[in-house]
């Protein structure tokens, strides 16, 4: 990962975490970009349209964060490039030390 990911702001949720996600469709390659202020940045090769950039962004989210796809949420932004995104079964410490790993 380029940036940095100690700015990123992660908080506790009742069976897990919530964070906000810079999304950047459309890269040359999905990977996770690094801290955006106090957000994640995350960069898709899948477009925007027709909801395939969220699917990338969930499938992203779900490999670093050790997670299934389906424990991670995007509760805010699904038109948006900033969302808030939520992942299950993480504590806040888990979250970011695999993100620090990425």
């Amino acid at each position: 990962m380029t940036g940095n990911i100690e700015g990123i702001q992660i908080e506790a949720r009742v069976g897990g975490v919530e964070m906000t996600v810079k999304v950047v469709p459309g890269a040359a390659r999905t990977k996770v970009v690094g801290g955006w202020g106090t957000a994640l940045k995350v960069a898709v090769s899948a477009p925007p349209e027709g909801g395939r950039a969220n699917a990338a962004v969930r499938k992203l989210l779900a490999s670093v964060l050790g997670v299934k796809k389906a424990d991670i949420t995007i509760v805010r932004g699904l038109t948006q490039p900033v969302k808030r995104v939520t992942a299950s079964g993480l504590t806040v410490a888990q979250a970011r030390e695999r993100l620090a790993q990425v």
